[in-house]
């Protein structure tokens, strides 16, 4: 566990984080201060980062699961101890790392008689486990237990509705929140005339991100929220000579990157969001599924101008 002493800044507006500790594998905690504020600055800011760090921040998550020999998510099977409806609950308990956009498929394929744990899944290279001893199953017998695991990426709690259970497919409740929990609260100081006050942000987090993490891109979301309204009197203007589309300043980099693009693995990692692309162009790349490097490679000169809000700077 990591504490710092608090100390209050009266000059610029910085930020601190003063206790950090891992109570679990699944259970990660850091205590965060930001000051000097104005008296309801404090307020304002820790109410909106509270919204973000529970619901805007993307997670992973076993969201189905797949078996012939399973009649119904309630029957039990031979040789397994606990009920279907139990794998499907400590299923949804595994909590997985990934940086993946879209569905990807794992498995489950042991031979019993043995303990059945979160090690045992077969991933795709972009996901892996944050705590191997979750339990899944228990097999008592020499028998083969083989499940269909399906994997998402999204954010907030998605209620799985059942559609077609004919092929044995069966959808698990996703909690995609990778932030537990967030508190925020408040010291003021000073006299009256010149009251100041100190934010305290409390974060849990599941393991698959550190709190300190999770403040970063709970505090980059609410940003992307505001840029529209940065570039408002930018819009206007467009609007007013009827242009609606933005500058894109892609294209001189577009042809000569093209060549690089069979070193996929290094581009894959770079994510736009470390680019120093402009707000706007930023926000357009982001609502057109473009998240990576690797994302705007594979798009040619002509898919990028037939985005909506795209154009080519005439120089």
């Amino acid at each position: 566990m990591v504490r710092e002493k608090v100390t209050v800044s009266t000059r610029t507006l910085q930020w601190k984080c003063v206790e950090s500790r891992a109570d679990s594998k699944r259970l990660y905690y850091g205590r965060f201060i930001l000051s000097p504020l104005r008296k309801g600055q404090a307020d304002t800011i820790g109410i909106a980062m509270r919204r973000a760090l529970l619901g805007e921040i993307e997670g992973t998550c076993i969201t189905r699961a797949k078996s012939e020999k399973i009649p119904h998510e309630y029957s039990t099977l031979t040789g397994i101890q606990e009920a279907v409806h139990e794998i499907l609950m400590n299923l949804k308990e595994v909590v997985l790392r990934s940086n993946l956009y879209g569905i990807r498929n794992a498995s489950i394929c042991v031979r019993g008689p043995g303990s059945v744990t979160a090690q045992d899944i077969i991933l795709p290279p972009s996901v892996e486990i944050v705590d191997n001893t979750q339990h899944i199953a228990t097999l008592t017998e020499p028998i083969d237990l083989c499940i269909g695991l399906q994997i998402e990426r999204n954010r907030g709690y998605c209620i799985k509705m059942p559609k077609n259970l004919q092929d044995g497919s069966y959808p698990i409740d996703a909690v995609f929140m990778p932030v537990r929990n967030a508190n925020h609260s408040i010291h003021s100081y000073g006299n009256e005339n010149e009251k100041q006050e100190i934010l305290f942000l409390e974060i849990w987090t599941n393991g698959s991100l550190t709190p300190k993490e999770a403040l970063h891109e709970a505090s980059r979301n609410l940003i992307d929220f505001f840029i529209p309204f940065i570039h408002a009197e930018e819009a206007n203007l467009l609007l007013e000579d009827n242009q609606h589309k933005v500058t894109l300043p892609l294209f001189t980099f577009h042809k000569n990157w093209t060549k690089l693009r069979k070193n996929k693995k290094v581009f894959n990692s770079i994510f736009i969001d470390q680019s120093e692309l402009s707000p706007t162009i930023y926000i357009c790349l982001k609502r057109s599924n473009i998240h990576t490097l690797l994302d705007l490679l594979n798009k040619s000169q002509e898919d990028l101008m037939k985005m909506e809000n795209y154009r080519e700077r005439k120089i």
